[in-house]
């Protein structure tokens, strides 16, 4: 009797640290697969990372700061209000871009006197109620630049996937420090 007491359990002693073997292999498995996924996820963003150089707001635009590291910036130095959202006619001044950006928001930029592009991107920029700036950079190298913080964006073809996909994965991410 005594035999087949320690039978029983030594098989549920093997059984326990079976359980155990699984239950650390399926962590190790799950960590690894989350950790694989979280990578793919961020480098597959749209758009190419620039440096953040924070979120000093400044009293005015005229005011001297530390030269933003992209054209047009996506962070920086910036005024303490923001831009209207949606569609303007004039360049909006880059400190004022930059807060827009913190607060959330995406910037659709174009560089030439191109009507049938400007109407297309309006009606990109049209479907978003908040957080999408539609406006004219005269100065920037490309015809068409994406802005968000710390994310930019430049090509000079019109191609609406890739403008709804940055604004989709960009748009309403507050960057407020907290």
């Amino acid at each position: 009797m005594a035999q087949h007491d320690r039978q029983p359990r030594s098989r549920r002693w093997v059984s326990r640290r079976q359980r155990r073997t699984l239950v650390a292999t399926g962590m190790v498995v799950v960590a690894v697969v989350v950790g694989y996924f979280a990578y793919r996820a961020a480098a597959n963003l749209p758009g190419v990372q620039m440096p953040d150089q924070g979120n000093l707001h400044i009293p005015t635009a005229d005011v001297a700061h530390e030269p933003y590291n992209s054209d047009p910036p996506t962070s920086g130095p910036h005024l303490p209000y923001i831009a209207p959202w949606g569609v303007h006619t004039r360049p909006i001044p880059q400190p004022l871009q930059v807060h827009n950006l913190e607060d959330g928001g995406v910037l659709v930029q174009y560089n030439c006197e191109c009507a049938e592009l400007v109407e297309q991107l309006r009606a990109i920029v049209r479907r978003y109620d908040r957080h999408v700036i539609l406006a004219p950079y005269p100065t920037m190298k490309s015809r068409i630049a994406l802005t968000a913080w710390t994310r930019i964006d430049a090509f000079d073809e019109f191609d609406e996937k890739r403008i709804v996909r940055f604004v989709k994965a960009y748009r309403g991410i507050d960057h407020h420090n907290k």
